[in-house]
């Protein structure tokens, strides 16, 4: 796969991703301030949902759209189809089992983690379960043909149904049962549900129109491997099992926050309501927000590995590292500007959020500060993630992590237990556990693929982009607060940080103009950039 093409890719799931975060800005922000403490059942219920649905569908689509990608660059469309079929019924049969699961588990695990009220809203997600994992295996089969476009336009549906459907039910069921905030939460962990409906049934139309044209090119397939379905499904299951279990520790660290942090803060003297409260500055405002530019490294990483298996499979290795390399230049290219942005803008982007919740807001500043530090480190080693899944070492990022897993658990032990830092430390454990899996992965990608990063282009040249940006960020803030509020302030300071990023990225030549033009529209782009530039 050329550079032009995964690069083009993480542009379409990149924007797609940004639309889905804003809209799901759109809905974790009224319902935050419209439920208070109440987001604690909404919150607690996700480490668990995250779980299950990362089982059922965090490797086996990877698996699909690397099995996929490998069979269409010989020519043999008709065996990537089979494949399409196989992990179909498959991802079924999971979703099926996930949901049953959860049916019988919400109460045991809503009283593990001290809130029993969380079980409704836990039950609300059953339907998300059993439809998401079908949904996935539409999109795995589309990415495998480097067609990035359905995964994208589904997402976007399915966040506008999720959206559209979470607000109403949160909003009639609050007015409803105003002193039960458990049922507003459930209505609005439901909307997950109704937007699993809304994108399976778009992406099953973008299938059928699509179908023709895939069925000429079985027929006219250049080879027709016959493939067992057991065969195919034991080549799914080898991917998939190591990403899987890879995957889950992401969640397994919100898990560890939903289960530590709760019970911790209560030995150290703070009351239930006060845990609840705390639990919500970490769990549903600052972690929310490092969520946002997230999705954009998720991007690249989902764009590089059909990428990487193609270069890997024809035994380009020139094309392997340079996918690589251009990957973790895009990633520190995004998270660096973030996490600095997140960083000094800290508490009027929350008081920006969350004006009905000033004090939670303002408390949740400090939180949000260690992990935007965390974040770098972590695109690091979701880029890398991808890179070695690629190659065929998909086992590597998942032995990493777990070392930083543990990490994670140890020092969120320990910190959470200090009164003065409460869920700080929990922050600082996710961001001491992102940092060591980063650094392994690193060494993991130099090892296995002999990839050698220039410092100066990969880290330095954004570095100090970053560093302008974040003069101008802090300047233009102070100086619009003396004449306007803290959040018209923070609102312009944004605008005139994305601009001054954007001129220091060309002018350290962090990024060509050459780079610019393999973006889809970027040519334009360029084109208009040389003029001004001469």
């Amino acid at each position: 796969m050329s550079k032009k093409s995964f690069v083009g890719g993480a542009a379409i799931l990149g924007v797609a991703g940004l639309i889905v975060k804003f809209l799901g800005a759109f809905f974790r922000i009224p319902v935050s301030n419209w439920l208070g403490g109440g987001m604690a059942y909404y919150q607690a219920a996700y480490p668990i949902y995250n779980i299950l649905l990362t089982l059922a569908t965090a490797g086996i689509p990877v698996a699909i759209s690397r099995l996929v990608a490998e069979r269409t660059v010989i020519g043999d469309h008709y065996a990537a189809n089979n494949v399409f079929r196989v992990s179909f019924r498959l991802l079924l049969g999971i979703g099926i089992g996930t949901g049953l699961l959860c049916f019988i588990g919400a109460g045991w695990y809503s009283d593990r983690v001290g809130l029993p009220e969380t079980e409704i809203a836990l039950k609300a997600l059953i339907p998300a379960l059993v439809i998401i994992p079908v949904m996935s295996a539409f999109r795995g089969y589309f990415q495998g043909m480097q067609n990035m476009k359905p995964t994208a336009v589904s997402q976007i549906i399915e966040q506008v149904f999720r959206v559209g459907a979470g607000l109403v039910l949160a909003y009639v069921l609050l007015k409803k049962y105003s002193q039960n905030l458990e049922y507003a939460a459930a209505g609005a962990t439901f909307g997950a549900s109704a937007g699993a409906i809304g994108g399976l049934v778009v992406v099953w139309l973008i299938y059928m129109a699509n179908r023709k044209h895939i069925n000429r090119r079985i027929r006219k397939s250049a080879v027709k491997t016959e493939e067992k379905s057991g065969e195919v499904m034991k080549r799914i299951l080898i991917i998939a099992v190591p990403i899987t279990l890879g995957a889950c520790i992401m969640p397994l660290m919100n898990l560890i926050d939903a289960s530590i942090v709760s019970n911790r803060l209560q030995a150290v003297g703070f009351s239930y309501a006060e845990t609840k409260d705390l639990y919500t500055e970490l769990s549903s405002f600052a972690s929310t927000i490092i969520n946002f530019p997230q999705i954009i490294v998720q991007s690249i990483a989902i764009s590089m590995v059909p990428a990487i298996s193609m270069a890997f499979r024809e035994k380009d290795s020139e094309g392997l590292r340079n996918n690589v390399k251009m990957g973790v230049r895009m990633s520190n290219l995004l998270s660096f500007p973030c996490a600095a942005g997140l960083i000094i803008l800290a508490e009027p982007i929350l008081l920006l959020l969350y004006s009905r919740q000033a004090d939670m807001a303002v408390d949740a500043a400090g939180s949000l500060i260690v992990l935007a530090v965390g974040f770098v480190f972590l695109a690091i080693a979701q880029t890398l993630t991808g890179a070695l899944q690629g190659i065929g070492k998909q086992l590597v990022p998942v032995r990493n992590l777990c070392i930083g897993a543990v990490f994670k658990a140890a020092v969120t032990f320990i910190l959470v237990g200090i009164p003065e830092l409460n869920v700080v430390g929990a922050a600082l454990g996710t961001c001491a556990a992102y940092i060591v899996a980063s650094v392994l992965d690193v060494m993991a990608i130099i090892k296995y693929t002999g990839t050698r990063f220039d410092i100066g282009i990969t880290f330095i040249r954004p570095a100090v982009a970053t560093l302008g940006m974040a003069v101008v960020t802090l300047g233009s803030y102070r100086l619009f607060a003396l004449v306007v509020s803290c959040r018209l302030a923070a609102l312009v300071s944004i605008v005139l940080s994305v601009i001054a990023y954007a001129v220091l990225v060309f002018a350290t030549k962090s990024i060509t103009m050459d780079e610019l033009s393999v973006i889809p529209k970027g040519d334009r782009v360029a084109a208009v950039l040389r003029k001004v530039l001469k």
